[in-house]
């Protein structure tokens, strides 16, 4: 019964995509794979080197990202940056083909020119990237995955799929040191950044169907840019506007032997309104569809991480399940603090977190847990990962936050997994099942136990974590008193609705002299407070960092069934 969590063909809504043509009727999704959790950039990274550098003429690697850096470091050696391993690959006679977002302007931090500079080392190698603009307005390309596909060996191929970007400060380990390589980010976190991730890998006939996500955007009749600006730029500067062709689809890899992973890809794509894409001229909300689809039924727990966790809509989306159902709880994992400081972009970015989290909190105040990360050193983690796993039997993987413009205005990817076992025979999960495999790891990462420790229970979890959490904050000595399960801070705590005293400017947080730092990661989160003034501008300025791609449609963001 995968129908019964995953989307129908029709239900992506979306008739003009080719995703799901090979599928037998009625069926949107591929069986017979094997997914494997890849939890940080370092083992991402250095997997990706491997495989890449066995890769020869024939072989197709296939590539979307928010960002390229080429000089990012795939492993410890320095001449292994993402540049020259790719360019290494079309010189050996792979096909390389990449697509990145062509950003706003660099001067307002953004990182356009990297990508153009990627794009001409790999061009002068034989292959070829693309920096792509067709973007809503406001918007961004934020897919990041990665296909390996072999001419002579398709059981080797791979697709790799998630959050993880292939740039500075994804590189690094379940320690939490940091990429040796970090971006600029707030004084908070520390001269080197410990950043949070999550990919999977996927092998199986799964490989094709991430392929065919690619082969769309690249196909696509549509302009890469439709600025005039844009446009002079480009050709001032030779750079490529149209895609080379890329050698004919092959069939899909054979399932994998012991593999029982059913795959469903997911997509966000904007309705560009004046010149849509070929393969979805209205765009397409299958990440909101296919969530809601699998949240309606969901009986215990909700398990998520994310990088925002933003908008009263998403509180609704979660809020009216924790509603409906009076045994399900809801466990969130996300940054302390978000990865954008100042005096107007903080308070805009918390008015964001403070709506979803007033939602959830009035919907189940004692069956929410929204906690954040702190590095063995003091530092904040910072939380990158867009997981969802609902009771341990649908997993989300991919580059969607739980906001609006990753459900309506930005170009989305993920891969949702089922275990082929559990949806036949009704049962609980396998402990080698996918989703609870991811969530045994993140966990046991959180708590500072063995995944294989672990329990699968939903109410040893919710146990354990609180725990964790409350035993740290009682060593750094920000614990406040608990109503239910909702922490609430000291009222000397900077900005409320935290226990971690965030605004210790470049300096980690200090514990109990004389007492030994408890396992774990864990810090109690709740909802930020923000002064009248700031409560009157915020708003504004929020709706610049989450556009909501669906306003003046009325049938709005999706919700649940």
């Amino acid at each position: 019964m995968l129908d019964h969590l995953f989307l129908r063909p029709s239900e992506r809504e979306n008739p003009h995509t080719r995703v799901d043509a090979h599928h037998p009727d009625d069926v949107a999704w591929s069986t017979g794979n094997r997914v494997r959790p890849l939890v940080h950039g370092a083992p991402y990274f250095a997997e990706l080197h491997e495989r890449i550098g066995g890769m020869g003429p024939g072989d197709l690697v296939l590539f979307a990202d928010w960002r390229g850096d080429p000089d990012e470091r795939l492993t410890d050696d320095p001449r292994a940056t993402l540049s020259a391993v790719l360019s290494d690959a079309a010189r050996r006679g792979v096909v390389v083909r990449g697509l990145l977002w062509r950003s706003h302007w660099r001067r307002f931090g953004f990182h356009s020119e990297k990508s153009r500079l990627l794009g001409i080392e790999i061009d002068e190698a034989g292959g070829q990237c693309l920096r792509d603009m067709r973007v809503a307005p406001g918007g961004s390309h934020h897919q990041k995955f990665v296909v390996l596909r072999h001419g002579d060996d398709p059981a080797r191929d791979i697709a790799f799929v998630g959050g993880i970007d292939l740039c500075h400060s994804r590189r690094d380990t379940a320690e939490h040191e940091g990429d040796p390589q970090p971006i600029v980010m707030p004084e908070v976190f520390g001269p080197r950044p410990a950043w949070h991730d999550v990919h999977c890998a996927i092998q199986g006939p799964a490989v094709y169907d991430v392929e065919t996500c690619f082969r769309e955007r690249w196909d696509d009749t549509t302009p890469l840019t439709s600025n005039p600006g844009r446009i002079a730029s480009s050709l001032l500067q030779r750079e490529d506007l149209a895609a080379r062709p890329i050698p004919e689809q092959t069939p899909p890899p054979p399932a994998v032997e012991g593999g029982h992973e059913a795959v469903q890809v997911l997509r966000t794509y904007p309705d560009l309104l004046t010149s849509g894409f070929d393969f979805a001229p209205h765009g397409e909300r299958s990440v909101a569809l296919g969530n809601g689809k699998a949240l309606a039924g969901a009986q215990r727990l909700l398990y998520l991480e994310d990088q925002y966790l933003w908008s009263e809509e998403v509180g609704r989306h979660f809020g009216e399940a924790l509603a409906r159902n009076p045994e399900l709880r809801m466990i969130a994992v996300i940054p302390i603090h978000p990865d954008v400081d100042g005096s107007v972009s903080l308070p805009a970015q918390l008015y964001g977190r403070k709506l979803a989290m007033d939602v959830l909190l009035e919907a189940a105040p004692d069956r929410v847990a929204l906690f954040g990360l702190t590095s063995p050193a003091g530092y904040p983690v910072y939380v990158h990962s867009k997981v969802c796993i609902i009771d341990d039997r649908w997993a989300s993987v991919g580059s969607d936050n739980f906001n609006r413009r990753s459900w309506t205005n930005d170009s989305e990817l993920s891969c949702t997994v089922q275990d082929e076992r559990v949806a036949r025979d009704g049962g609980r999960a396998p402990r080698d099942a996918f989703a609870l495999r991811l969530r045994r790891e993140l966990v046991g990462e959180h708590v500072g136990l063995d995944p294989d420790d672990v329990p699968d229970d939903p109410d040893e979890v919710w146990d354990l974590m609180a725990r964790s959490a409350d035993a740290l904050d009682a060593w750094y000595g920000d614990a406040g008193p608990s109503r239910g399960r909702v922490h609430v801070p000291r009222p000397r705590a900077p900005m409320r609705g935290t226990a971690v005293r965030w605004r210790r400017r470049g300096r980690p947080a200090a514990g109990r002299l004389g007492e030994e730092r408890p396992p774990g990661r864990l810090r109690r989160l709740g909802p930020p407070e923000l002064s009248r003034g700031q409560l009157l501008w915020a708003p504004r300025v929020y709706d610049l960092f989450d556009p909501n791609g669906t306003l003046g449609r009325a049938d709005g963001v999706p919700a649940p069934d």
